[in-house]
């Protein structure tokens, strides 16, 4: 009997920390199922083994920061049936999108003995800026129970149940008491999409917005709050350029303050 043919995952890496692939190496004993169910074709992460593409399914960590990023996403694009991006890298540009605001040149002189050496784009930017993108998957890093669902989701020919409700919703459904009204913490949570399963709340700390905006966030409204909750222009500023520093609404949010 001839055996099923497997569908090629590919894993690649931009300009990122790794932790999000590394994510997908934690799901320890679901990577064994994972394993069986697609063929790894990609993955220096986790082995030098590579099978030539084209893919059916990629998951792309990481932002665009390089001319050979740019080049080299495309061609990922070209080999790929479905591309993923996973993490806030990739769907954001990432913490190094925080240079977005900045002139790169001033940090490269400071930073490196020969500058003249760095090739960099003036932006980080996320994946979805240059080519087409058939999911994004949010966090910094990412769930990897939500990977899981997504990878299912995308073998069995279905739509991911990936929730893009607020961070507020996961956390009064573990239980946590909420830190604003309790102790006048400033919290993103309103804001934020859930998927980090209310972690800083738990530990009675104010959200912070790892896995980016939710779907139409009132950042306005957030923004006025912690206005009331004591924070100054420059403060506020500096909560919506965190992780997801270049997502459209925190980065419009962040631009009305401070500066």
């Amino acid at each position: 009997m001839v055996g099923r043919k497997r569908p090629k995952l590919a894993v690649w890496k931009f300009s990122s920390c790794d932790g999000c692939q590394l994510s997908l190496l934690d799901c320890e004993l679901e990577l064994l199922a994972v394993s069986e169910a697609v063929e790894i074709a990609y993955f220096l992460e986790a082995t030098r083994k590579v099978v030539k593409g084209p893919y059916d399914i990629s998951l792309v960590e990481g932002s665009i920061a390089t001319p050979h990023d740019v080049e080299a996403i495309r061609n990922v694009r070209r080999m790929s049936r479905t591309l993923i991006t996973i993490g806030a890298c990739a769907t954001a540009g990432g913490i190094q999108a925080l240079r977005n605001f900045k002139d790169v040149k001033d940090f490269i002189d400071r930073v490196y003995a020969h500058p003249e050496y760095i090739e960099t784009l003036d932006h980080s930017s996320a994946v979805s800026d240059h080519v087409r993108v058939d999911f994004e998957l949010r966090g910094c890093p990412i769930n990897k129970h939500q990977l899981l669902e997504v990878l299912n989701a995308q073998l069995n020919g279905r739509k991911p149940n990936v929730h893009r409700h607020a961070e507020c919703i996961e956390c009064k459904m573990r239980g946590n008491i909420c830190v604003t009204v309790a102790k006048g913490e400033p919290c993103l949570g309103p804001v934020v999409q859930a998927g980090c399963g209310g972690l800083c709340p738990s530990l009675g700390r104010g959200c912070f917005g790892c896995f980016g905006p939710m779907e139409t966030p009132n950042t306005a409204a957030m923004a006025a709050k912690l206005a009331d909750q004591g924070l100054d222009g420059r403060d506020i500023q500096r909560r919506f350029r965190g992780f997801n520093a270049n997502a459209e609404a925190f980065r419009k949010e962040s631009e009305a303050h401070g500066d």
